[in-house]
């Protein structure tokens, strides 16, 4: 019998940093805001002066996507609270069309991000993100 041995892939400096904060911000949108976005913060507090390129470019694209992700839900609530407040009639629609279009947008952005952070690869989330640092790995 043959043994298939696989190569285990160069994996890029700051990789893992790199996920865990493209992890934080999809853990932020769907399972526990706020507080998510709270340890992304003190990470990219702790590491921002340090951290590889890599690794830097997605803590500052989570954290530029994160307060847009914010801004985008008090501009929906100041609206919801124009037509009516929360008991009127434009209340669902507003809501619908804010999960419809802009949150699910987001998170699926933070799955590419995700994905480009496991490959390896920086990644500018458009419209929201930040410009890529210099020494950024394509």
């Amino acid at each position: 019998m043959s043994e298939t041995r696989v190569q285990d892939a160069a994996v890029p400096e700051g990789a893992g940093l790199a996920t865990t904060a493209e992890a934080l911000y999809l853990i932020n949108l769907l399972l526990l805001p706020g507080l998510a976005f709270l340890i992304l913060v003190g990470i990219y507090l702790r590491r921002r002066r340090d951290a590889p390129p890599l690794a830097l470019s997605h803590l500052q694209q989570t954290l530029s996507a994160s307060l847009w992700a914010g801004a985008l839900l008090v501009v929906v609530n100041a609206l919801i609270i124009a037509a009516g407040g929360f008991g009127g009639v434009w209340t669902w629609v507003l809501v619908i069309i804010y999960f419809t279009v802009c949150h699910a947008t987001l998170v699926l952005l933070g799955v590419v991000g995700l994905t480009k952070a496991m490959a390896g690869q920086c990644w500018r989330y458009p419209l929201v993100g930040r410009p890529l640092p210099a020494a950024c790995p394509e």
